[in-house]
């Protein structure tokens, strides 16, 4: 095969860089090209620009620019000191797959506020979600699979509306909610969706306590019993950092492990 020589024209730096590199790697036509809306008037013109007049043809399909994320709805900058890593985050007891349930909740045209309250709140739905599993896997019933094909149609109608995860979110929810659908196939759905989330669900099992945490729970209950209140509190937030909820019912304590 004889080889061609193709020398790049345009804007210097890493606008020829990208366009080389994609060239090289991925073709002289794209399907869909991702991004961040910065790079729209500038980066992505010229690589439209360099791409299109050496190989004469449409060079991308799809655009899909993300929107910017912010924090406490201000711009996330070093100086502000408001930059966070995953690593900050798992620092401060939160899994890396609590930030991407948060994510999912809002569409990627959209700007993301990211504040501790709204990442609280995608913790606490996301070990919902975990325990509604953990409930549907211990029972997994079936009850037919006449209405397999509708979820997985809306589920297919909702990504393919430009990429919308929030409402293909909603579509996983209304399937566990639905009491005319077997476990067995809610079961089914939900780790077919989660191809697309990568939440990681087919990993969902109960936690066991270590004999340290164990230890802390009787513990608390001694301080419980005489009623130390505040050292009963302390204890229980001791436990929640290690990823242990304590409930206190009229059966006695209750406790799940995160």
């Amino acid at each position: 095969m004889k080889k061609v020589k193709v020398n790049f024209l345009g804007f210097p730096g890493w606008h020829l860089e990208c366009s080389a590199m994609s060239v090289k790697y991925l073709g002289k036509k794209l399907d869909i090209h991702c991004g961040g809306i910065d790079h729209i008037p500038v980066h992505h013109t010229n690589e439209i620009a360099q791409c299109e007049a050496i190989f004469k043809n449409k060079w991308v399909n799809y655009w899909l620019h993300g929107a910017f994320v912010t924090v406490d709805g201000g711009k996330m900058s070093k100086s502000l000191g408001n930059f966070y890593t995953l690593n900050i985050l798992k620092d401060n007891n939160y899994d890396p797959l609590d930030f991407r349930y948060l994510t999912l909740g809002t569409h990627y045209r959209t700007p993301l506020n990211f504040t501790f309250e709204a990442l609280d709140n995608a913790k606490n739905s996301f070990n919902h979600l975990k325990d509604k599993i953990l409930e549907i896997k211990d029972n997994l019933e079936s009850k037919g699979k006449s209405r397999i094909k509708t979820y997985q149609n809306n589920f297919l109608k909702a990504i393919n509306d430009d990429l919308n995860l929030p409402k293909a979110l909603a579509v996983m929810w209304d399937v566990i909610k639905d009491s005319k659908l077997g476990n067995k196939e809610k079961y089914s759905l939900i780790l077919d969706f989660d191809k697309v989330f990568g939440l990681g669900l087919k990993d969902v099992e109960r936690g066991k306590l270590n004999k340290d945490l164990k230890e802390l729970i009787k513990k608390r209950e001694n301080a419980r019993k005489a009623k130390d209140w505040k050292l009963a509190d302390k204890i229980r937030d001791e436990l929640k950092k290690k990823g242990v909820i304590i409930e206190d019912t009229e059966e006695g304590i209750k406790w799940k492990v995160l």
